[in-house]
């Protein structure tokens, strides 16, 4: 009898702490896409759909200033990547719910286009938030990002790819910070008819997987030198 009440009130606690997980993602969830942050660099970013001519910045001519009719990109967030999972044992792939220290959500993204001698330079934002999980806690979180510009089709083309990394410190048990990274870069050839711009995407996403440093490989050995046959 004592056993089966203490394997009762495991599991209790068990969905005790799924729940009130499950609770503190639906809360933070509620604050829709809105910014996390006071003064978030994505609210700088154009709201136009087209991209500008390069020139414009320079103030050179009234008429460079104004929008093209090339379209730029969509920016979305690829499939599978959306959400960062750090558990408390590392090495875990994906952790188990009740070992989930910390949980990284994308909410927001934005991006602006400038043309330029056949060439367009994106500027692409994303906005996210790190949640503590039922096992976090203080400390430092890796986000590992990745924006890549794909030109989708029958056979998907990859164009270009940039990975790039922000730390969030959380500073209590139960906390949510928001982050955002900037990619002022993202440079390719304008695709020749330019109509194929249309069926370019820039995906955006965690990619743990291109934080770690790839391993070193062993030194190759030298084989021995061969004995000189004895006559």
């Amino acid at each position: 009898m004592r056993g089966e009440r203490h394997q009762l009130t495991t599991t209790a606690l068990r969905a005790l702490a799924l729940g009130g997980f499950a609770l503190t993602l639906a809360a933070c969830g509620s604050s829709g896409t809105g910014s996390l942050l006071s003064s978030s660099p994505l609210d700088l970013f154009r709201s136009s759909s087209k991209a500008t001519n390069a020139n414009a910045a320079a103030g050179d001519d009234a008429a460079a200033a104004a929008t093209t009719d090339i379209e730029c990109p969509e920016v979305k967030v690829r499939a599978g990547a959306s959400t960062l999972m750090i558990g408390s044992k590392p090495g875990d792939a994906e952790p188990a719910a009740l070992d989930v220290r910390y949980q990284g959500t994308i909410i927001r993204m934005a991006r602006e286009c400038q043309v330029n001698a056949g060439m367009m330079t994106m500027r692409v934002g994303v906005e996210g938030r790190v949640i503590t999980g039922p096992a976090g806690g203080p400390g430092t979180v890796d986000v590992p990002l990745r924006i890549a510009v794909v030109q989708e089709g029958v056979n998907p083309k990859p164009i270009t790819s940039k990975f790039a990394r922000e730390t969030v410190t959380v500073s209590s048990t139960i906390d949510r910070v928001g982050f955002a990274h900037v990619e002022n870069d993202v440079t390719f050839p304008l695709p020749q008819p330019l109509g194929l711009i249309d069926s370019y995407v820039v995906y955006v996403g965690f990619d743990p997987l291109g934080a770690k440093p790839e391993p070193k490989r062993p030194p190759a050995k030298r084989k021995p030198a061969a004995k000189p046959k004895q006559s």
